[in-house]
């Protein structure tokens, strides 16, 4: 079985079988309800934020910061990164989260086998919503996300979708 994707273009993740059926597995939000939580969330929690400034993590972080996003590093490879402290792990946010704060959004660029374990946290930690960007698919981890209730948008791009907006 091949997953074949195309999440800017269609919104959903598609699988063909050996004999060519194809199934859709996972649909993103409505571009409105993507768009309200664009144009709602304060804080967003990047796990896999790069250091290197040629990287996409770290692109993408700056250029969101550009938009007014206040961005938390989660890595376990800096102590600081785009001038915010860097945790390792999203266990660590109330050392950053001032009182009242919370996580409106967790961005990930990590390769999907690492998806589920950071679902897992996700649930665990009442987070609302999972932003997994371009490429990082997991559609049992994204439905799992969502039958426990969080906000999920799979294989696209963060930083686009906000541009757009305008």
């Amino acid at each position: 079985m091949r997953t074949l994707y195309s999440g800017a273009a269609i919104g959903q993740t598609r699988r063909i079988d050996l004999i060519g059926q194809v199934t859709v597995v996972f649909k993103n939000p409505s571009t409105e309800k993507t768009t309200e939580l664009l144009r709602s969330a304060r804080i967003i929690a990047i796990v896999g934020l790069s250091r290197d400034p040629s990287r996409p993590s770290n692109r993408v972080g700056r250029q969101l910061q550009g938009f007014g996003y206040r961005i938390i590093p989660v890595t376990p490879t800096a102590s600081h990164l785009l001038g915010e402290q860097a945790i390792p792990n999203l266990d660590h946010l109330s050392d950053v989260l001032k009182p009242g704060e919370r996580v409106d959004v967790v961005e990930v660029f990590r390769r999907p086998e690492h998806v589920a374990a950071i679902v897992e946290d996700c649930i665990r930690l009442g987070l609302p919503a999972l932003w997994l960007q371009d490429g990082v698919i997991d559609e049992d981890a994204a439905e799992k996300a969502v039958r426990a209730g969080i906000f999920t948008v799979m294989d696209r791009c963060m930083f686009r979708d906000r541009a757009a907006l305008g």
